[in-house]
């Protein structure tokens, strides 16, 4: 599965789109425009994520990768 795929699958499960992901992470201290801000595990993340919108490890882990920056919209 692509990466977007992943992403068409979050926003297709949650009604959020990866922007929105990245306005929620910001509020909860998670990332700010640079990416992740310092000290925060993907660990949290990923917990955040599954409580919050049911999503699975792999799907956050997608959202992770958004949020740091390593991975983008539209990557294969």
């Amino acid at each position: 599965m692509s990466f977007q795929a992943y992403l068409d699958n979050i926003q297709a499960k949650t009604g959020k789109t990866p922007a929105q992901f990245r306005t929620l992470a910001a509020g909860k201290g998670f990332a700010d425009a640079k990416g992740l801000r310092p000290g925060v595990k993907a660990g949290q993340i990923i917990a955040w994520l599954k409580q919050d919108f049911e999503l699975g490890h792999g799907h956050a882990m997608a959202l992770v990768a958004l949020l740091k920056g390593s991975k983008k919209e539209g990557d294969r």
